[in-house]
């Protein structure tokens, strides 16, 4: 049983869904991301997913695009991500996740990639513009490394596509709850909600359903949960909070610490 599954578990028994929190690694230099998880991790976080900067991230609002700038200039390259979650590693046994796109599995070789993330403890890798009927080289590559090939569902999925994004699925689905990009909005949309009891009949007892795009407050949280999703992402709370105090690295580290147990204080099923 790898850590994904393991955590799902343990929350199941204790009538909680899972806080799965993302930041941009590298941002704003690869220096602070380790201390910046620890706050995530101090503050109640089941899972980590850390964003792998790109320069052209389609699926992500203005807030994540800047955070993968500010990442970028300061040399962030996979490898260094790489580098990155072994330091974590070092003082945390949970699951931690990567976001990333095909072009930056593409150019060193899937297989390379894969086993690199392998060998520093990533348990899960969502690849955002891999449509999963392209996604043969990657699943392979993941499931001879054992490693967790999470995808997305979006609104506008249809049942017999969803069916195949399940089958290839394994850690966890990623909802996107609503269209457009990421960001955190200010109430959680009624569709998201009508899409949670959508697809849980289709994810349960096979695979965790867990939603993302827009939470950014705790109450979100439960009204997501207590329509049956097992788990919900949270970003660009994190993100911009990183981005209004660049340069006092004391404050992000509490303020993360802070938002990630309010957001966990919601998850109580």
């Amino acid at each position: 049983m790898n850590r994904i599954e393991k955590k799902f578990n343990e929350l199941k028994e204790r009538e909680e869904g899972a806080l799965i929190s993302f930041i941009t690694a590298g941002d704003p230099n690869p220096e602070m991301t380790k201390d910046y998880v620890k706050g995530l991790i101090n503050g109640g976080s089941d899972i980590i997913e850390l964003g792998v900067p790109f320069s052209d991230p389609v699926a992500d609002g203005p807030t994540i695009q800047a955070a993968d700038e500010r990442a970028l200039k300061a040399g962030t390259t996979p490898d260094k991500v790489f580098e990155i979650v072994k330091d974590v590693r070092n003082d945390y046994d949970g699951p931690i996740v990567l976001l990333t796109y095909y072009n930056l599995l593409f150019k060193p070789g899937v297989e390379n990639f894969v086993k690199k993330a392998k060998n520093v403890g990533v348990d899960g890798i969502l690849v955002a513009d891999i449509p999963v009927e392209e996604s043969e080289l990657f699943y392979n590559s993941c499931k001879k490394n054992e490693i967790d090939t999470i995808f997305l569902a979006t609104p506008s999925t249809s049942v017999p596509r969803l069916n195949n994004i399940i089958e290839k699925t394994s850690g966890f689905l990623y909802l996107v709850s609503l269209f457009g990009v990421t960001g955190a909005r200010e109430k959680v949309q009624e569709m998201t909600i009508e899409n949670v009891k959508k697809f849980k009949p289709f994810t349960k007892n096979k695979i965790p359903l867990c939603v993302g795009f827009g939470i950014s407050k705790s109450e979100h949280v439960k009204s997501i949960l207590n329509v049956g999703a097992d788990g919900v992402i949270v970003g660009s709370a994190y993100v911009k909070e990183i981005e209004n105090n660049l340069g006092d690295k004391d404050k992000i580290i509490k303020i993360l610490e802070e938002k990630s147990k309010m957001f966990k204080s919601g998850t109580k099923i």
